[in-house]
């Protein structure tokens, strides 16, 4: 095996020529499917169309929302904390006067 330092592989070429395809025909084909109209569809590529039906009706942003209130709490007691301690103690004093630093 050969070691080279900071040269990388470059990645192999992916080359896919389809026999044949003709878009709009595809797109009317799904349209006829989705309104329930007779389609040419093979059962694959029905079960593909069903799939991302479902998969578009979910939301992905649901999990991220139900967190939302909870870290706005979190942060918010984060820095009410750290305005408590950096005014109305002597946290920051006492921590100055350790190291040697005069105010």
């Amino acid at each position: 095996m050969k070691f080279v330092l900071f040269r990388t592989n470059k990645p192999r070429r992916f080359s896919y020529r389809p026999r044949y395809y003709n878009p709009e025909k595809e797109a009317l084909e799904r349209r006829k499917a989705e309104m329930g109209l007779k389609a040419e569809l093979t059962e694959q590529e029905a079960m593909r169309m069903r799939m991302s039906a479902r998969w578009r009706n979910q939301h992905p942003a649901k999990f991220e929302d139900k967190y939302k209130g909870t870290s706005f709490i979190i942060f918010g007691s984060v820095v009410l904390i750290g305005i408590y301690v950096i005014f109305f103690t002597d946290f920051i004093d006492n921590l100055i006067r350790a190291f040697g630093l005069t105010i």
